[in-house]
């Protein structure tokens, strides 16, 4: 039986720091919408379903993508990557397969890549699937903690200590889950941590605790992996 895949795209946040009213989406790397690199390349893994959150500027990211085959998901209030998929669980509540999750600006990301996760997923017979990266400068990102090769958790750069920081495997924000595992344990995290939000990666030690395998999969290419936060990092990637 094949597999059926959904795929969520974050979009909702207004990139503060790229310093414009554009949501940061809809900046264009090469003539073309960070958001359109990142639907096209998923495109190609053939889902079942295509969700986009949206939040900020809703109405511009929805007309941008008007020849799109899209669901969408508002997220009214930006409280998390967490809180952001639990406004998808009336479009998914129904889907039995798997759900890939990223983020609308990692535009570098390949198909291949995404295409070696899902497989990885499917055959380690995983629930949670992360895609990881080592990086010699992991500053900004969420790291991943293990107890010799097996995963424990994601801790963000916000809430590590000293040692955590050390660690330079990162996640990429990138993961695939069973779709009904995943939305039988969103509303189990909380948001007791430094920035008061629903973070997605807390809902991996909650399946670990319930016995469901969680994968880490890791991907040698940092430059596919690494999102747009500013002007100037989309000014690099053109050059």
């Amino acid at each position: 039986m094949k597999n059926k895949l959904a795929i969520i795209i974050m979009a909702a946040g207004k990139g503060t720091r790229m310093n414009t009213e554009l949501p940061k989406v809809l900046h264009k790397l090469n003539n073309k919408t960070l958001i359109e690199h990142v639907i096209d390349k998923t495109l190609k893994i053939n889902p079942e379903k295509l969700l986009v959150v949206v939040g900020y500027k809703s109405e511009l990211v929805k007309k941008q993508l008007n020849n799109y085959d899209i669901e969408y998901a508002t997220q009214s209030e930006q409280l998390g990557t967490g809180h952001a998929i639990m406004q998808c669980q009336n479009n998914l509540n129904d889907f039995d397969g798997d759900t890939l999750i990223l983020s609308g600006d990692v535009p570098l990301i390949t198909v291949e890549t995404l295409s070696d996760l899902y497989k990885k997923h499917i055959e380690c017979k995983s629930k949670g699937t992360v895609l990881s990266a080592t990086l010699k400068n992991p500053k900004g990102y969420g790291r991943i903690v293990r107890h010799g090769n097996s995963f424990i958790s994601i801790i963000e750069e916000k809430d590590a200590n000293e040692e955590q920081k050390k660690i330079n495997e990162i996640n990429t924000g990138i993961y695939i889950f069973n779709n009904q595992i995943l939305f039988s344990n969103i509303n189990k995290i909380n948001n007791r941590n430094n920035q008061s939000e629903y973070y997605l990666p807390d809902v991996l030690p909650v399946m670990l605790k319930n016995k469901h395998q969680i994968t880490v999969c890791k991907t040698s290419n940092e430059l596919e992996i690494k999102g747009i936060n500013t002007i100037e990092q989309l000014y690099d990637l053109e050059k």
